[in-house]
């Protein structure tokens, strides 16, 4: 049974299940970044596996086989997870590699590396609302409390992964790097074949417009839930309580206009403006 504690790695907490301050610190130390390595790096409930699953199917060429056939943390394992390191090591490249972690965190060796960064942020209140049905089931995660608890949890930074602000200010230092590239959920949700072709662009992959339709078609949300190796329904009990939720909920922009009351939101929006002055960014949710 998966335990539902933490520790703290430099401020950060990082739960107790599937971690440890060992192979973080490996991680961040001595891990060596390839230069034709591809990172995924995101704040957790941000779109992570849709993004998975969309650079799966290009590498591809629209090919669902692969990402029906392999499941989505071996396809791209995550590099702070004492699993997920050991397979990074053994991959042959090129390397998918993915990671939560704030950019304090990352593996050193990227100041000497050329591997190509893919930065995926969505509005913070949807990642909040997402975060808080994810902890009721997944047993690795701290019970969520109430919403209110909760969001004063967020607010703070005192959930997994730290603090939502501090992770999008820490990658936001990296904006003008030629090997960074950021893209929001939001845009994704908007506009999936334009942001298709922007990832095929930066990855340096060209595919057709037939390559591209299949791209789109297998990314979607309705495709994704239902392929086993990427909607997490093979999770053990002892982590996952699938009576409790489903890994793949919604899928959309804006719920979490059904979950914040006004004052709530007012008071996120206060704490927002606050913490995010002087990013230089505009996201689509300012």
């Amino acid at each position: 049974m998966a335990k539902r504690t933490y520790f703290t790695y430099k401020g950060i907490l990082l739960p107790t299940a599937g971690y440890s301050e060992e192979s973080v610190s490996f991680m961040e130390n001595e891990f060596q970044l390839l230069d034709d390595d591809v990172v995924t790096v995101s704040y957790p409930k941000s779109g992570t596996t849709w993004m998975l699953e969309i650079l799966g199917l290009i590498w591809h060429d629209g090919n669902p086989s692969w990402v029906q056939s392999m499941i989505s943390y071996e396809r791209s394992p995550w590099i702070e997870t004492v699993d997920g390191l050991k397979a990074a090591l053994n991959y042959p490249p090129p390397r998918f590699l993915t990671t939560h972690l704030p950019f304090q965190l990352f593996p050193k060796s990227f100041l000497h590396s050329k591997c190509k960064i893919i930065c995926l942020m969505r509005n913070p209140k949807d990642v909040l609302v997402s975060h808080y049905h994810f902890s009721k089931f997944f047993k690795v995660f701290e019970e969520p409390g109430t919403m209110e608890e909760f969001l004063e949890k967020f607010l703070n930074g005192n959930v997994v992964y730290g603090s939502w602000f501090d992770h999008v200010k820490g990658w936001m230092k990296l904006k003008e790097r030629p090997n960074f590239f950021l893209i929001t959920y939001e845009e994704m949700q908007q506009d999936l074949r334009g942001s298709v072709k922007k990832i095929c662009r930066f990855l340096g992959k060209e595919l057709d417009s037939r390559q591209l339709d299949a791209v789109v078609k297998n990314a979607s949300f309705e495709i994704m839930k239902d392929n086993k190796m990427s909607n997490f329904s093979h999770v053990p009990e002892d982590y996952m309580d699938h009576e409790k939720g489903k890994f793949m909920r919604k899928g959309v922009c804006g719920d979490w206009k059904n979950h914040l009351t006004v004052a709530q939101g007012e008071h996120f929006n206060r704490v927002y403006r606050e913490k995010m002055q002087g990013v230089g960014v505009a996201f689509p949710w300012d």
